[in-house]
């Protein structure tokens, strides 16, 4: 969100008013009021459960612009200042097309959207920069989130860059590297001595008490909305083409949800006429969102995977990915931590990508779907790359030894 071109386009800044709208009732709620979550749902919610409420933000698409996608972007945005982003380089990420893949030729387009090139090395920064931007135009200082790894230190980055104080709740367990990111960025770091769903919990908890800006994946709704903005990237990438699928990591379900939030902006407002195959790929230790997809017995067994960015108890978003992977015929693909970390490999040593295992869960599931001959010839075929593999080297030299 910090390019260039994205810059350029928001000097003639005029945003189109939004909404929020809540994805279990469609209630919708006046945008001139920030909501976390819906406060007729909400109030129903049990432990242990994936919570309902959770809200989309709408806008009025006949009056966005129809010049380009990355002015479209900025008004389909709550930003009003292009000077409330974080001067970090945010967003505009390469997008690599490979012709050969195990020595052979390929007979489809593989594209790769090399999103640890962000400023803390993770896809994160992409909500972290809109939920900063959004707080310093409301005039808070403090954010405050809990964090599996990435957001914690994606959060903890942005808000080094804006001067604003960051509060990170993770789970003792997280990779060294993002817990020594976190305290090197400045951020008060909170060690929890329970999982991700249990730093959530105390972080909504304090953000109450508090008065804090809560960045939670999927609670906070800008989340969504700042990680969409790379279903645009990619558009613009293309020069107005869409893939034809698109290979996504899932732990909670927001990433594949801002995929398809943002395509369907891009489809509301004319641009395309169809939303891309969108394939959820989850670590088989972590398969809560998928194993519920098509069961009304719900179902949250404890999480076990290597995958420390995408594993989680409870799936957060379930609704909303649910929703979006049923409206628009999305595939659901479950991988071991084997596969996982063969992907690694195989990304690192033929592509020059060093993934972490959350993002080689992505390429795991490509892997799988190509093994089963699902490409079809001449197709465009994309896998998003969510983390540097830097952020947790453990893994890898496990797998190396």
């Amino acid at each position: 969100m910090s390019s260039t071109s994205v810059q350029a386009c928001l000097r003639n800044y005029n945003m189109v008013k939004y909404y929020f709208q809540c994805v279990n009732c469609n209630q919708k709620l006046d945008g001139d009021e920030f909501h976390y979550l819906c406060p007729y749902c909400a109030k129903d919610n049990q432990p242990g459960m994936p919570p309902k409420g959770i809200l989309w933000m709408k806008y009025d698409y006949g009056h966005a612009p129809k010049t380009s996608a990355f002015e479209l972007l900025q008004q389909l945005l709550p930003i009003q200042d292009e000077r409330s982003y974080p001067p970090l380089k945010v967003g505009d990420t390469p997008l690599y097309s490979f012709q050969k893949m195990n020595a052979k030729e390929l007979d489809f387009d593989l594209l790769i959207k090399d999103d640890s090139q962000n400023p803390s090395y993770s896809f994160k920064d992409r909500a972290s920069a809109l939920v900063s931007a959004f707080a310093k135009e409301k005039g808070i200082s403090t954010i405050i989130t809990a964090s599996t790894g990435n957001a914690g230190s994606s959060l903890a980055c942005i808000c080094a860059s804006q001067n604003q104080k960051a509060i990170i709740l993770l789970p003792e367990s997280a990779p060294v590297a993002k817990l020594i990111q976190v305290e090197m960025y400045g951020a008060e770091l909170q060690k929890i001595a329970g999982n991700y769903d249990l730093a959530f919990d105390i972080s909504v908890e304090l953000s109450k008490a508090k008065a804090w800006f809560n960045r939670n994946t999927a609670y906070n709704p800008l989340t969504i909305e700042g990680k969409k903005s790379v279903s645009f990237e990619i558009f613009d990438q293309m020069k107005g083409q869409i893939p034809d699928m698109v290979f996504v990591p899932v732990g909670d379900g927001v990433i594949l949800s801002a995929v398809y939030k943002g395509f369907e902006d891009l489809l509301f407002s004319g641009f395309i006429d169809k939303i891309p195959q969108v394939c959820a790929v989850q670590a088989k230790g972590s398969s809560n969102l998928i194993d519920n997809l098509n069961t009304e017995q719900l179902r949250f067994p404890s999480s076990s995977t290597l995958a420390d960015s995408i594993a989680v108890d409870i799936p957060r978003n379930f609704y909303m990915a649910k929703h979006y992977l049923k409206k628009y015929k999305g595939d659901a693909i479950i991988v071991s931590d084997d596969e996982i970390m063969k992907a690694s490999s195989q990304m690192a040593s033929q592509f020059g990508l060093f993934a972490e295992p959350a993002s080689a869960t992505a390429f795991a599931g490509f892997i799988k779907s190509h093994h089963n001959g699902e490409m079809i010839k001449g197709s465009q075929i994309l896998v998003l790359h969510t983390g540097s593999g830097l952020k947790d080297v453990s893994s890898a030299q496990n797998y190396l030894h």
